[in-house]
């Protein structure tokens, strides 16, 4: 691990620690990372309660409890607007913001949705292969990658069986959560690095001037040839745009 500041990094939805794994290792050269498990996801623990407030009052907690004063901040997608929550609410704690893909505009979720409610409606028993799993939820996600990636939330018990360690009905229960603005009348006016892939429509041309005037120091990278998973798309690219803004000194 290294000895610089703090690196917090909050994955997406459906998502997990996990999936940092690789760009957590080489940003560790030089600082102290974290990578973390938003509620309901990974190894933390489940509830009924899930919205962006919650999740950055966890964040929060967890600086707290690890007496992190200061670290930059990392998040993708669902993470991201965790961030954006988390700087605006708490601003002296977070000296640099990464937001990986995602705007804090309103998004429709009907997709997210419909990928919850498919993995939901997995009959898993009876099932003794991954591939069985794949299978059933191929005709509504028919992106092979994009199904590998939703089953690394499969895991297999004891006795061969299998079940999700995501929370899939908290999930879906309050994906309206999920869509909303995030807005505060204060601005974050530490620096801020906004990552979109050139691929993906989650960050659009017309979204820029809203980003801007929600965080007064902020530069704007487009990775072409990436989709909305910019970190395994391009980790070469993204880690340059990554290094290069923790360098700046503004």
């Amino acid at each position: 691990m290294g000895e610089g500041e703090p690196i917090i990094i909050l994955h997406g939805l459906l998502g997990a620690s996990d999936n940092w794994l690789t760009i957590g290792k080489q940003l560790a050269e030089a600082h102290m990372v974290y990578l973390l498990d938003m509620r309901n996801h990974g190894r933390s623990p489940h509830s009924e309660e899930f919205h962006y407030a919650i999740m950055a009052a966890d964040v929060n907690e967890f600086m707290l409890d690890h007496e992190i004063r200061s670290a930059i901040l990392i998040g993708h997608s669902m993470g991201g607007k965790v961030a954006m929550h988390l700087v605006l609410d708490y601003p002296h704690k977070i000296s640099k913001l990464v937001v990986v893909d995602i705007a804090p505009k309103t998004y429709p979720l009907p997709y997210f949705k419909n990928i919850i409610e498919t993995l939901i409606n997995v009959d898993l028993s009876g099932i003794k292969r991954r591939k069985e799993v794949d299978e059933q939820i191929a005709p509504n996600i028919p992106d092979s990658g994009e199904r590998n990636f939703l089953l690394k939330n499969l895991v297999r018990n004891r006795g061969n069986t299998f079940s999700w360690k995501v929370n899939l009905t908290a999930l879906l229960d309050n994906v309206d959560n999920l869509s909303g603005e995030i807005y505060r009348e204060e601005i974050f006016s530490n620096p801020a690095l906004f990552i979109r892939g050139g691929n993906s429509n989650y960050v659009l041309d017309e979204d820029i001037p809203l980003i801007q005037s929600r965080f007064s120091q902020v530069e704007i990278v487009t990775i072409l040839d990436a989709g909305h998973w910019l970190h395994v798309d391009a980790p070469e690219k993204f880690l340059e745009a990554l290094t290069a803004f923790m360098k700046t000194n503004r």
